[in-house]
């Protein structure tokens, strides 16, 4: 964030510090081309004085959508004025120099152009004021032969061809770093929208089960309404946490969660009012005991079996992308076993750390038996026309980037079996 924000001040500085800048020099541009014209001769201190100007002119007034073409228009018509009915051709030392400082400011203005003008009108102008760039010197003299004219002009083209390439390449790593900034504004805003659907999605589904089964039971067995309401209320916490993870993820400089407080995984129920003020730390392996939990509460009748390493030193092993990438999976099955799959006998879930060789993986699968053939969500989370694989979907991209795999697919002929194996190092 420090690195950010110097780039910013220093560019900051360099805009406000180039405008009064050029102000100073043109004030002393126009006594200088006032003194040069008594020994010059006005028609070569008169383009001079222009041309300086309009570089001048187009380094701090650059911002202003029509500043670079309009200037580039009127030092092209005052250097073609110059070179078409300036004076015979003579050699003085003060004329030389004078033209000479005219073709600085014209290439000058050649890589101005070619940095801010429009594509087309940069085109045009550079090629003219590169045109008038080669020619100023037949000003002092001409070549006896048409070709030494010729070969003359196409030396001194090739500055002018340097000064567009130059302003075409800063033209082209601007273009690239608005685009970059385009992509990480997308980037945050596709992770946003990941963090919500594998996240809150999730706690939001739960309360909408629970809100359920308290309607269908609260005429009947009204005593079993308060524990329902104390889940939807934990659940409802969980959901607001996971929008407060999100929120610090996008305030934060580098895109992560700042880990200012303790562990994660605790139950909602066990946090005091001080821990959930602080800022959420990022999720990680031990927070998918968190899920497995609120899952069993609210996932109807499925026996749900976990097999997780819990050793702290194994779980230390484990990168922190790697981690939250492996909740993201366990949460997302889960979601969709309880919308797709609510009344299967049973749910499986395993994390596991695999084999060293031929390197250290982490593998995460999550795996549900058949639901009843009556249900109305029994049907495949594949199928054509249902949500079910979209977060998966997402979930193998995200996997694919960490160097893993993500597989999902039919298990069991009517059970359903998600299963990422992601790479430690």
């Amino acid at each position: 964030m420090g690195t950010n924000t110097g780039n910013r001040l220093g560019s900051r500085f360099r805009e406000r510090a180039v405008g009064p800048a050029c102000a100073v020099l043109a004030f002393c541009v126009v006594p200088a081309g006032l003194l040069a014209g008594a020994s010059a001769g006005w028609r070569a201190a008169l383009p001079m004085t222009v041309a300086v100007l309009g570089v001048l002119a187009v380094a701090s007034l650059h911002t202003r959508c029509r500043t670079a073409p309009v200037t580039a228009v009127v030092v092209a018509a005052s250097s073609a004025l110059g070179t078409l009915f300036g004076a015979p051709p003579v050699l003085e030392k003060a004329t030389g120099v004078a033209t000479l400082a005219e073709i600085t400011g014209l290439l000058l203005l050649v890589c101005l152009v070619a940095r801010y003008a429009e594509t087309r009108q940069a085109f045009v102008l550079c090629t003219v004021l590169g045109a008038l760039a080669s020619t100023a010197l037949l000003r002092l003299q001409i070549p006896p032969t048409a070709m030494q004219v010729a070969t003359q002009s196409a030396f001194f083209a090739l500055g002018a061809i340097a000064a567009a390439a130059a302003g075409g390449g800063l033209r082209a790593l601007e273009t690239r770093r608005i685009r970059a900034v385009h992509e990480a504004r997308r980037s945050q805003r596709l992770q946003l929208a990941g963090d919500l659907h594998d996240f809150v999605a999730h706690d939001v589904s739960g309360i909408i089960v629970l809100a359920q089964a308290a309607q269908v039971i609260g005429t009947d067995r009204p005593e079993k309404v308060l524990p329902l309401l104390q889940q939807i209320e934990a659940s409802g916490v969980q959901a607001l946490g996971s929008l407060d993870r999100t929120v610090h993820m996008l305030r934060s400089s580098d895109g992560t969660v700042p880990a200012n407080r303790g562990t994660a995984d605790r139950s909602t129920a066990d946090r005091s009012p001080a821990a959930d003020a602080s800022q959420p730390s990022a999720y990680g392996l031990a927070d998918i005991v968190d899920v497995v939990d609120r899952f069993r509460k609210t996932g109807g009748r499925a026996e749900v079996r976990l097999d997780i390493e819990r050793s702290p030193e194994r779980i230390g092993r484990v990168p922190r992308e790697v981690a939250g990438s492996a909740r993201r999976v366990v949460v997302e099955a889960l979601t969709n076993v309880r919308r797709h799959a609510g009344t299967t006998p049973w749910v499986t879930v395993s994390v596991e750390l695999g084999p060293e060789l031929p390197e250290p993986v982490l593998t995460v699968s999550v795996t549900n038996g058949p639901p009843s053939v009556g249900e109305a969500g029994g049907r495949r989370l594949g199928d054509r026309g249902r949500p079910g694989a979209t977060g998966l979907e997402g979930l193998a991209e995200r996997a694919r980037a960490l160097g893993g795999t993500l597989d999902f697919g039919v298990h069991e002929k009517h059970g359903w079996r998600v299963t990422a194996i992601l790479p430690l190092n």
